[in-house]
């Protein structure tokens, strides 16, 4: 725990989202006017400003008794749905500060209380120079009073944290811990590859060619080391509609090469119900060539039912996508090899596995895409490399299950980067669907600034991860991201 006096030496501590944040001090100590810089209104929740609700004005003490009650039930209310809560009262009652922390305990929020350790001299000196809701003396000197107490009884209260009240960003939680990681960083800096992600292809048909192609030549020049693009034959119901554009995967790494001449090219992954294996096989080895050897073949279980069931595709059971799956990691190299000779599987049946031109690269690296347990164990079998989701803690977990095998972990996110907060903030504001509030909108899509990210990538490479694929929900941050990517460049 952080305590009042700690917190003096942190130039802006990340407060997770959502969580609530208990203001607690003397009339004219500052509150109201530090939660006006870090926090928006709508995340606030003032006494006074309930007071000028319910009664004539911020300064109608008669209408403070109503003001409580209104606050208790608008608090109730926020934490309740799991809202970031800034209480702006005096909060030295002690009963009502357990209350609050208990209700977050309840929805499972972090809960820090911010002590406003003003001098008294100063607090007087304020409240004299008020023009408005200036407190009557004799009022100031008892909450002055009833503060020297209640700073002592602040860290024995089960807070997450009690802090000074300095800079403050509620960030999501991929991001709290990325300030110690962003200087670890700095200080003995990590290499780590990055790809960028397509799932999206706007500007309608006309447009498209023309499109893809700047997109690609900006990604190489502001550094990436891959591009990837989602094998699916209409978009998934995770990023858009069944009905808007959306190009064969394949077919576009074939454009990408001709496009590019730095980049590796792949798919994030490529159904493995979707072709024939040895067709797959095939068209890699293609793009292998015609790339001058940059492509990856990025392979997974398929899950998407209503796709194959629109194109008239079986959709196997999982046990038979997996027997599929694994005789396909056997078949692959095989067929990248010299010669033809026949490979018989589980469920695979090859008599015959010529493959000319074989592909430019010695071995073409072949990227599994799973995080569950029997997936990993197959990419820790046969694979170069696996391709995973989520937060440090999963992407740790599934590291342990590969073990000491030699097989690459990759990491795949949306991603939105702003140069700071301020024009994280904007993006968030712009980018967010109407009926989804900002904090959810903002953990959804792991946006951070730029520091923030170098810190998030920082952690994930320290358990393990080799290369980061990041899908962008604003293409035009591209020239943001390189701030990111130079700083793993060593």
């Amino acid at each position: 725990m952080l305590s009042v006096v700690e917190t003096a030496f942190v130039s802006e501590f990340k407060l997770p989202s959502p969580c609530v944040v208990i203001l607690v001090g003397p009339g004219a100590s500052g509150k109201s006017t530090w939660a006006a810089e870090h926090f928006e209104a709508e995340l606030v929740v003032s006494s006074d400003r309930l007071r000028a609700l319910v009664g004539a004005g911020e300064d109608d003490i008669a209408a403070s008794a109503d003001a409580f009650a209104l606050l208790e039930e608008v608090v109730r209310q926020r934490i309740g749905r799991r809202l970031t809560t800034v209480i702006d009262t005096l909060g030295l009652d002690r009963d009502r500060r357990v209350r609050w922390l208990e209700l977050a305990r309840e929805a499972g929020m972090p809960c820090v209380a911010v002590g406003f350790d003003t001098p008294a001299d100063e607090c007087r000196r304020r409240n004299r120079e008020r023009t408005a809701k200036r407190i009557p003396a004799d009022v100031l000197t008892s909450q002055l009073r009833s503060w020297a107490s209640v700073k002592q009884e602040l860290p024995t209260e089960g807070y997450d944290d009690v802090l000074q009240p300095t800079a403050v960003r509620v960030v999501p939680n991929a991001f709290v811990e990325s300030t110690a990681a962003h200087a670890r960083q700095s200080e003995a800096p990590m290499g780590l590859r990055f790809g960028l992600q397509l799932s999206r292809y706007p500007g309608g048909r006309e447009g498209l060619a023309s499109w893809i192609r700047e997109v690609a030549e900006r990604a190489e020049a502001v550094g990436f080391d891959a591009i990837y693009v989602m094998d699916h034959f209409r978009q998934i119901p995770q990023v858009g509609r069944a009905w808007e554009d959306f190009l064969e995967s394949w077919t576009t790494l074939g454009y990408l090469a001709a496009c590019t001449t730095r980049v590796r090219l792949g798919t994030l992954v490529s159904g493995i119900t979707y072709r024939n294996v040895a067709h797959l096989g095939k068209i890699a080895a293609t793009l292998d060539v015609l790339s001058g050897g940059r492509a990856v073949c990025g392979v997974g279980l398929a899950w998407f039912e209503a796709e194959h069931k629109a194109y008239g595709w079986p959709f196997p059971s999982v046990s038979e996508r997996y027997a599929l799956l694994e005789d396909a990691l056997q078949v692959l190299p095989i067929l990248w090899g010299p010669g033809n000779k026949p490979f018989r599987g589980k469920v695979l049946d090859v008599p015959d596995t010529t493959c000319y031109p074989r592909p430019l690269q010695e071995h073409l690296p072949v990227l599994v895409g799973g995080s569950g347990p029997r997936t990993l164990r197959l990419a820790g079998r046969y694979a170069d490399a696996v391709n995973v989701f989520g937060d440090v803690a999963a992407v740790r977990k599934a590291a342990g299950y590969l073990g000491d095998r030699p097989v690459e972990l990759t990491h795949l996110s949306t991603t939105l980067v702003g140069k700071d907060s301020q024009q994280l903030d904007e993006l968030v504001r712009r980018l967010r669907p109407r009926n989804v509030n900002p904090a959810k909108y903002a953990a959804s899509v792991n946006a951070g600034t730029v520091d923030d990210q170098i810190g998030r990538f920082r952690e994930l490479s320290e358990v393990g991860v080799a290369e980061v694929m990041i899908s962008l929900p604003d293409l035009a941050t591209l020239d943001t991201v390189a701030d990111v990517i130079s700083a793993f460049r060593v």
